[in-house]
């Protein structure tokens, strides 16, 4: 098993910055792609932002060149730095990794707890 612990969110003005935090936990595993999503009330979950463990970077078109996602050199822990935040970033936010682990013959998902955003206008 590998646990997500999230940190970092909060309530902002909009235009400030946020960064939030996830990191991996667990006996032995590897993880692969790290992906930040998000939902607002009464919407659907969207994907924000990915990195690859290639080190490609895909981003929201509504967030481009205001987010970006980052990861520690032990890969273990990343990144989502929030810039001119608006207020329709307000939304929980999640980490999600998919990884690998001794004896599975595939990648399992994992996600998150959430932390909540909140962007005052």
């Amino acid at each position: 098993q590998v646990q997500l612990v999230e940190s970092g969110g909060g309530l902002v003005q909009a235009g400030g910055s946020l960064r939030l935090s996830c990191t991996a936990s667990g006996s032995r595993f590897r993880i692969y792609n790290m992906c930040w999503y998000r939902q607002a009330p009464e919407k659907q979950r969207e994907l924000v932002g990915i990195l690859t463990s290639g080190g490609s970077k895909k981003y929201l078109d509504s967030v481009k060149g205001r987010f970006t996602i980052s990861r520690d050199n032990a890969k273990t822990t990343w990144y989502l730095q929030m810039n001119n935040l608006k207020s329709e970033d307000t939304a929980v936010y999640y980490c999600k990794s998919d990884a690998w682990e001794p004896g599975l013959s595939e990648l399992r998902d994992y996600w998150g707890q959430g932390t909540q955003v909140t962007v005052s206008s």
